[in-house]
């Protein structure tokens, strides 16, 4: 076996090769010459450029960054053992137990893509967006826009001066919107007994608490907890108001939070959210 053969970009490209489409919630579409993902389709789920992976795969870039390592991890599907490998290969230190994960595992990613129409994403512990599906894209629209350390739920409900808007890029309200920030404030606590040596974190909490008075008058209040369900209104540009149940699955394990929005089978705000993935991803920012 040569060096080229067990080089990062060769690795990548049988990682690549193995996966499927449909296993990413692709359609199959027309005969394909391999039955693998497409450069286009793995760069598209990264979150980089097709430049970017053909680089990575003829060996002109060796060196990505923890940030994307973890990106190629989670769309090539990589289980914990293959991720670690990716890192080592890419000249970087696997993430520890005391870490914030980022990784989601095949398992969650298979029942992610089969869940059907639902708007749907996971979080980190640190409640950083890390995956959507289209229909969370037409509902509140589209994360990629946002930096990654931007796509936080913390920073989006609790924002500072320098923020730039929220994870929503409309008007999203909440029906009890003090429970909610309690909620999410306290799960942020459990967080951070659960990873003290976690630096973006810590980094979170410090910037949320010296920029943002109502995050500090909760944090204070010293509540541990998690956040479960509620109910919200989207103000929709296109649509109006989508009223919809939100409920958090936490995976104990990884740490992740599953976020899904449904409407009451039946219901107007049913037919709204058909509408909405009718009408498709919506540009702007409020």
């Amino acid at each position: 076996m040569t060096t080229d053969e067990t080089s990062l970009g060769a690795t990548i490209r049988a990682w690549r090769d193995r996966l499927s489409p449909t296993a990413v919630g692709l359609p199959a579409g027309r005969v394909r010459r391999a039955a693998g993902l497409r450069r286009e389709e793995l760069a598209d789920l990264a979150g980089v450029s097709v430049d970017y992976v053909v680089r990575l795969e003829q060996g002109r870039a060796t060196t990505p960054s923890a940030q994307v390592a973890a990106a190629l991890a989670r769309a090539l599907q990589l289980d914990a053992a293959e991720r670690d490998h990716l890192y080592r290969l890419a000249g970087l230190q696997p993430p520890s137990d005391g870490m914030i994960s980022d990784h989601i595992p095949p398992g969650m990613q298979r029942v992610l893509t089969r869940l059907g129409d639902a708007p749907v994403a996971v979080f980190a512990a640190d409640w950083r967006l890390l995956w959507w599906n289209r229909s969370w894209a037409v509902l509140l629209g589209d994360p990629s826009v946002l930096a990654p350390e931007e796509r936080n739920l913390v920073r989006s409900r609790f924002p500072a001066p320098s923020d730039r808007g929220g994870l929503a890029a409309w008007p999203v309200v909440s029906e009890n919107a003090e429970a909610t920030d309690r909620a999410i404030v306290a799960d942020l606590r459990r967080a951070s007994g659960r990873y003290p040596q976690d630096a973006r974190l810590s980094g979170l909490i410090r910037r949320t608490l010296g920029g943002n008075p109502r995050f500090a008058r909760l944090w204070h209040s010293g509540a541990v907890g998690r956040h479960a369900e509620e109910r919200k209104t989207i103000r929709h540009p296109v649509i109006g108001d989508i009223t919809v149940d939100c409920d958090v699955l936490a995976d104990p394990d990884n740490d992740l939070k599953i976020v899904i929005y449904t409407a009451i089978p039946g219901s107007e705000d049913e037919t709204k959210l058909d509408l909405a993935r009718v009408a498709g991803v919506t540009a702007g920012r409020f």
